[in-house]
């Protein structure tokens, strides 16, 4: 099984973030610009305060008839932010993700922000790991089992 910090080895440890202060537009032009769906926000001292997504815009925003330029992150931000660190495996990432149906976790590591991962990163993991292993056999029956 792979961990957080191969992945994060293989995509990158750059984390886009937004202040709680921000508007919701601003967020969701970061968001567009970077092509991400959830950015982590944080505070002015760096210290993770929340998580603003897709979902939180669909469903704080527009179904409630808000203006994105007139309401701050904070206002619509998920507070209850789940996490990982650089240590946990691409498996126990896939569970905490499916059971708590969220599509994005914090990598944490000694109180500080140090990674971000996806669902999608999650998935390629796992899928890499499958299809090595899936060679591995081949190869093995190939050989005759030697």
């Amino acid at each position: 099984m792979a961990t957080v910090r191969q992945i994060l080895d293989g995509k990158g440890r750059e984390v886009y973030t937004v202040r709680p202060e921000a508007t919701v537009f601003e967020a969701l032009e970061k968001m567009a610009e970077y092509n991400v769906g959830a950015l982590p926000v944080v505070d002015a001292s760096g210290r993770l305060v929340g998580i603003f997504s897709e979902r939180d815009y669909a469903r704080k925003v527009i179904l409630r008839g808000k203006a994105s330029k007139d309401v701050p992150v904070s206002e619509i931000m998920s507070t209850h932010v789940l996490y990982v660190t650089p240590e946990t495996t691409d498996w126990q990432c896939m569970a905490l993700m499916t059971d708590k149906r969220v599509r994005h976790l914090p990598v944490m590591e000694e109180g500080r922000l140090v990674g971000f991962v996806s669902i999608g990163d999650v998935v390629k993991s796992i899928m890499d790991e499958q299809r090595f292993q899936i060679e591995q056999l081949e190869q093995y029956i190939a050989s005759g089992g030697n």
